[in-house]
Parts: C-alpha cells; sequence; structure tokens
C-alpha cells in the first residue's frame, strides 16, 4: 500500500493506493490517523480519503476507519471519496457507508 496525502482546496486528501489487507493495515492506520491529527492540528480542516486508488480493504482496514473516526471526534470530518464497486459494497455491508460520508468522486465532496 502506497500513501499520499495533500492540502489542496481547503482540504486535506489522503491517497491510499494498493490494498490494505493483513500486511498492510498497520500501516493504513498509522498514516490515517497521522493525517487525523494533521487536520485537527490545521484547525480542524476536512479530511478527505479518496479510496480510487484501492483495490481491497479488509476488516483491518475497516478497523482502522474506525480508529480515525474516533480520533477526529468533532473536530474533523472524514469523508471516503471515489471507492470501487467492490469497495462500495464493503462500505455498504459493514454500514460504514452510515458512519461515513460516501461520494462517488473527490470531485464531488462538497
Amino acid at each position: 500500500m502506497d500513501w499520499e496525502l495533500e492540502r489542496s482546496a481547503g482540504r486535506l486528501v489522503a491517497r491510499p493506493r494498493g490494498r490494505v489487507d493483513e500486511t498492510t493495515w498497520e500501516a493504513f492506520s498509522q498514516a490515517l490517523t497521522s493525517a487525523v491529527r494533521d487536520a485537527a492540528d490545521a484547525g480542524g480542516l476536512p479530511l478527505v480519503v479518496d479510496l480510487s486508488g484501492l483495490d481491497y480493504m479488509s476488516s483491518r482496514g475497516l478497523r482502522a476507519l474506525t480508529m480515525a473516526k474516533r480520533e477526529a471526534g468533532e473536530v474533523v470530518k472524514i469523508t471516503l471519496a471515489g471507492p470501487n464497486a467492490p469497495m462500495r459494497e464493503i462500505l455498504a455491508i459493514s454500514r460504514y457507508d452510515k458512519l461515513f460520508e460516501v461520494t462517488d468522486s473527490l470531485g464531488s465532496v462538497a
């Protein structure tokens, strides 16, 4: 899994790429938690996680999202953008589409 983080248009955009599975979930979790802290330190910037580059996410990756949401609290809004069809199904089955705003693309994030 690769990770890229940039500040753009008044928000932080995180771009994980590859797979979040049993071998990469810890790196994903650490990078995501760090991004949440960066967003909070920057005055509560919104954090958009662009999922378009992810092929797969295991339950441990979902747990990392849960931990990031807890870390963000009411200070940082986390939006998940651009999941592919299998990722969208994973988010729906796990009901993470109820915990996070999920948009079709990075461009459709308000």
